[in-house]
């Protein structure tokens, strides 16, 4: 296989993605759920505020479980990119500091 063939199977292999403005803008979630079935990961990106007593999901992925092992492959390799340039990312093992209510009743302590 010469050069000119490698560089037409490289484009072949290439995948076009489009990314529309509102979606490059982003959605700020600070708390993530994750659950599975046989077939699939479901994780839903939720915004937490203080003092606000119901907490929206912003966002739902659902994916294979084979997508999801990738991410977190990929997940840890950008966390060590960044930790190498930046520093530890400190961990809190608290839970948040407002109230947690998923529709559900809560109990009292």
């Amino acid at each position: 296989m010469d050069q000119k063939d490698d560089n037409q199977e490289n484009k072949s292999n290439q995948i076009n993605i489009e990314l529309s403005e509102e979606t490059a803008e982003g959605v700020y979630a600070n708390l993530a759920m994750i659950a599975h079935s046989s077939s699939e990961f479901v994780i839903d990106f939720i915004r937490l505020m203080p003092g606000v007593p119901k907490a929206k999901v912003k966002s739902r992925v659902v994916i294979t479980p084979e997508h999801a092992k990738r991410l977190l492959k990929a997940l840890e390799d950008n966390i060590n990119k960044f930790e190498n340039t930046y520093g530890e990312i400190k961990s809190v093992d608290e839970a948040p500091k407002f109230p947690m209510n998923f529709g559900g009743t809560m109990g009292e302590a």
